[in-house]
């Protein structure tokens, strides 16, 4: 297990929707991954489970046999998994070299930002081999309220020095986020992190009697010049595929195709004079490693348009696309068909 990615997040921002989205996404691209739960509160798993820690130990088993609430017994839980990491280890073996893993933790913030088990769990990891990166996983319904987006900020830059990884900021389900109002700026003010000073107004209009520990909370983000953000809406396959690249690049995860697999659409054979089982190999590693970050999804301007600015006349636009795929898989279906009735000899009567 070389690669991976530790899902983070506050409760409700998505982490087992985008794990399940991976999941399906990898599936379809032929892919290995393979999916660790590590929230022991977890009894509704959408995606299919390789490492369960339920199977070690439970929530509700804590909370019974030592009297704990809900935070504390979360805790003690990450403390044991700590304390029998080989159990982990073991099972994490078991998987292969090459699956690609991701570790879906509970949504407990204070695991990825203040307690040392989880931390230390990971470091762990990485001493074994493992190049992981953290995927923080926030709501982007908190970029419509100033104090909640400056919140939000905190919360990310504190699990960014927390961690000690390579990091990328998500705002996740993206295409509610009309739902929740307007937004005073443009996405690109919010996922940049642009000047923070512009927000003084709202920030002093919610919380006057704290507009100088606002700003100056403002300016100590700014200071540390870390946190930006990534779009993510999970039913969305170029937003999924963005998001994949960019976690690809950051823990330098390069995916090489079976040598028998052919090149794919618009790749460039400039590697005639190679063997024929190394150019598919060259293709997938330099599309990998230093291809440009292309899609429709690649730029918040177009994620913007998409699903603030212009997101009914792109509704209407890729429900008909649909139609039209819908209608070219049952015309080649239909000719297959044909095709395999025309092949067969009809018996004459006698």
């Amino acid at each position: 297990m070389p690669f991976g990615e530790v899902v983070c997040g506050s409760p409700g921002s998505g982490k087992s929707t985008y794990c399940y989205g991976k999941y399906q996404l990898f599936n379809a691209l032929n892919r290995p991954i393979s999916v660790v739960n590590l929230d022991p509160a977890n009894e509704t798993i959408p995606y299919p489970c390789a490492i369960d820690i339920s199977s070690l130990i439970t929530l509700q088993d804590v909370m019974d046999e030592h009297g704990l609430g809900p935070n504390g017994a979360m805790l003690y839980c990450m403390e044991y998994l700590e304390a029998n990491y080989d159990w982990l280890e073991d099972r994490l073996n078991e998987l292969g070299k090459d699956a690609y893993v991701l570790f879906d933790l509970p949504g407990q913030v204070e695991l990825s930002t203040n307690h040392e088990s989880v931390k230390r769990i990971i470091k762990r990891l990485g001493k074994s081999g493992c190049r992981l990166a953290a995927v923080h996983l926030c709501d982007a319904h908190y970029v419509t309220d100033a104090s909640k987006y400056v919140s939000v900020l905190m919360l990310s830059l504190r699990a960014m020095l927390h961690l000690e990884l390579p990091h990328v900021n998500v705002l996740s389900k993206v295409d509610l986020i009309t739902q929740y109002g307007d937004l005073d700026f443009n996405l690109d003010f919010y996922t940049e992190v642009q000047d923070l000073s512009y927000l003084e107004n709202a920030l002093s209009a919610a919380s006057p009697r704290y507009a100088a520990l606002n700003m100056a909370i403002c300016s100590l983000i700014e200071d540390f010049g870390l946190v930006g953000f990534e779009t993510l809406a999970v039913e969305d396959k170029e937003s999924m595929l963005h998001l994949m690249r960019v976690v690809d690049k950051a823990t330098g995860c390069v995916f090489v195709p079976p040598p028998d697999a052919p090149l794919p659409d618009g790749a460039l054979d400039q590697t005639a004079s190679l063997a024929a089982s190394q150019r598919p190999n060259a293709a997938g590693l330099f599309t990998s490693a230093i291809g440009q970050m292309k899609g429709p999804r690649s730029d918040v301007r177009d994620v913007q348009e998409r699903w603030i600015d212009a997101r009914e006349e792109w509704d209407a636009y890729e429900r008909k696309q649909w139609r039209k795929e819908g209608e070219l898989v049952q015309q080649a279906k239909a000719k297959a068909e044909n095709e395999r009735k025309g092949g067969i000899r009809e018996r004459k009567a006698v």
